[in-house]
């Protein structure tokens, strides 16, 4: 999701009026390639028997392991035959109103730009690897793709009930850094972690963070850190509960009942809470003496 702080109010030159650009595939450097490819690389290497099966399914349906940055048309075309979405190119963030509108009509925004090898590790603004390798296999889903356009018509909803935080929150424990329930143990799916190299190993093996039950309220409640790893991380049953939840809330009465409800520490725990792994806090304890 966007931060309006940092938007336009209208779009910048060149850009239509939902915001979008043209990928210009064609303008791709021979090196701008390359470190696509030595990303995707790196990702996939351990990704197998972390990531959830529906990524990786996706990773193989869309084809992505052709080399070189993906041709949006050509990823569209195989995304529309399989859960009727498409992927086009914006000039950076958008508000959250065009946002909206676009996963509501089962469109994906995406960076066309690609990292530098300086930011290989980390960059602030999502670029076309975060975006396409992290958010659009699970796409190919039609489960997860149902969710990304109820968010998306939810997002819309939000904008005249004064609640966009909360539902910026569940974006981000969920299509962001969520983690998902499986028969094998926990896997990640969300794109924040499957598209970094650091926070795939955080996330499921190191001590430090806590790992809940998702709870649609508790999320909506918990604050989130942008700037490094997650000292919480939310686990989700399946999507089809995910999707459930999401279709089944009146999210207006659950906005008026937060409205005096206080955040949450980032590293909390409720006694009401499902927990599934207590964390250590090490992490956090670490970085914040440093």
């Amino acid at each position: 999701m966007s931060d309006a702080k940092l938007l336009l109010s209208s779009p910048p030159p060149g850009a239509a009026a939902d915001w979008t650009i043209p990928q210009a595939w064609s303008a791709y450097r021979p090196a701008e390639h390359a470190l696509w490819d030595t990303l995707f690389e790196r990702q996939c290497q351990m990704l197998p028997g972390r990531a959830a099966p529906a990524f990786l399914q996706g990773l193989d349906v869309l084809r992505l392991s052709k080399p070189g940055i993906p041709d949006f048309e050509e990823l569209s075309a195989r995304l529309q035959g399989l859960t009727g979405w498409s992927v086009v190119a914006a000039p950076g963030l958008v508000p959250d109103e065009v946002f909206f509108r676009h996963l509501a009509n089962r469109t994906f925004v995406a960076g066309r730009f690609i990292r530098t090898p300086e930011q290989i590790d980390y960059l602030q603004e999502p670029d076309i690897f975060h975006d396409v390798f992290g958010h659009v296999p699970l796409l190919a889903d039609p489960v997860f793709a149902d969710y990304m356009q109820a968010y998306g018509e939810g997002g819309l909803k939000s904008l005249t009930l004064g609640a966009l935080h909360r539902l910026a929150r569940l974006y981000w424990y969920t299509v962001e850094f969520g983690l998902i329930q499986s028969d094998e143990g926990l896997r990640i799916f969300g794109a924040g972690i499957v598209s970094s190299h650091g926070e795939s190993h955080f996330a499921l093996d190191d001590p430090s963070p806590n790992r809940l039950g998702f709870d649609l309220k508790r999320v909506m409640r918990t604050p989130y850190k942008i700037d490094d790893y997650q000292e919480t991380y939310f686990v989700i049953d399946s999507f089809e509960d995910l999707l459930r939840q999401t279709l089944e809330a009146d999210f207006a009465p659950i906005y008026r009942s937060l409205e005096r409800a206080p955040d949450l520490r980032t590293d909390s725990l409720l006694t009401t809470d499902r927990v599934i792994q207590k964390g250590t806090g090490a992490y956090a304890r670490m970085k914040a003496a440093s």
